[in-house]
């Protein structure tokens, strides 16, 4: 299966908790394995499950609502805060999300979940509470992110001016860093990146000898 991330067109699940942080993510206790596969089942473990051992869905925490579905995480400010667990990010991605949005990230988790191939989108507070009153009004309404035009738009409906591209209103774009966006684009980790260079890698050794 491709890692590679260029256009999402998604639903969204609006999680508007501020200051949410990587124990609450992925509680301490299940981070035993190594393996990043599982933890999925796990993430917001004590927001989303009853405290007792049938793990019974808590009715009003949006993850368990049939409404909100979808492959974009749309998160309050100073989201991943806290320890620097890398289980974070493998936990998001393995409940079935590629991208992340909020208006200000952690600097540890945002790296973490580009080196596991989750995009993290960095908006305005202003555009990411047009985001929440979006999908609030409408869960059917799908948010695109373009990773090769770094920008996330939103419903033509639901706005009332801006720029339109394709049928949307470009509404904010998002800063990556230029090596993280080509590995995300071609689905490298940083060993797959070298190997994509290898011929020019031994072009360079060989005029230094």
């Amino acid at each position: 299966m491709s890692k590679s991330i260029n256009i999402i067109k998604s639903t969204a699940v609006p999680l508007q908790i501020e200051n949410v942080d990587t124990d609450q993510i992925i509680p301490a206790r299940f981070l035993k394995a190594t393996n990043r596969d599982g933890f999925g089942k796990n993430l917001f473990r004590d927001w989303r499950y009853e405290n007792d051992n049938e793990m019974t869905p808590k009715k009003d925490f949006v993850l368990n609502s049939p409404i909100f579905k979808g492959s974009i995480l749309v998160a309050g400010k100073n989201f991943g805060c806290g320890s620097s667990r890398e289980h974070a990010a493998w936990a998001i991605k393995d409940a079935g999300f590629d991208v992340v949005v909020s208006s200000f990230f952690a600097d540890i988790f945002k790296n973490n979940a580009l080196n596991n191939f989750l995009l993290p989108v960095v908006v305005s507070d202003e555009f990411l509470q047009k985001i929440f009153e979006t999908v609030s009004a409408d869960p059917s309404s799908e948010i695109t992110v373009s990773l090769e035009d770094q920008a996330i738009s939103l419903p033509a409906a639901s706005l009332k001016t801006g720029p339109r591209v394709d049928g949307l209103e470009r509404v904010e774009t998002f800063d990556i860093n230029s090596y993280k966006k080509t590995c995300l684009l071609n689905g490298y980790d940083d060993i797959d990146y070298l190997l994509s260079m290898k011929d020019e890698i031994e072009s360079y050794e060989t005029t230094r000898i």
